[in-house]
C-alpha cells in the first residue's frame, strides 16, 4: 500500500512541472498583446497552476502527520 501512494505522489509532481514550465511564455506573449482581459484569465490560470504544488505538498505532510501521531499511540498502548 505505501508503495502505491509513492508512485500516485510522484505521477503528481510530474504532472504539475510541465504545467508550470510553460507559464513563463504565456505570460510573455500576453505581455505584449493589447487584449487586457484575455491576460488577466491567463494570469489567474497561472495562479492557480502554481497553488497545486502547494496544496499537494500540505497534503502529503498532513498524511506523514497523521501517520507519525498513529504510530507513537500503538507505542503508548
Amino acid at each position: 500500500m505505501k508503495k502505491k501512494h509513492y508512485i500516485v505522489f510522484v505521477l503528481f509532481l510530474l504532472v504539475v512541472l510541465p504545467s508550470d514550465a510553460q507559464c513563463a511564455m504565456c505570460r510573455a506573449v500576453l505581455e505584449s498583446e493589447a487584449d487586457v482581459s484575455q491576460a488577466k484569465g491567463i494570469n489567474n490560470g497561472i495562479v492557480y497552476l502554481m497553488a497545486i504544488p502547494y496544496i499537494l505538498v500540505g497534503i502529503t505532510i498532513f498524511y506523514i502527520y497523521k501517520l507519525l501521531n498513529k504510530k507513537e499511540a500503538v507505542k503508548k498502548s
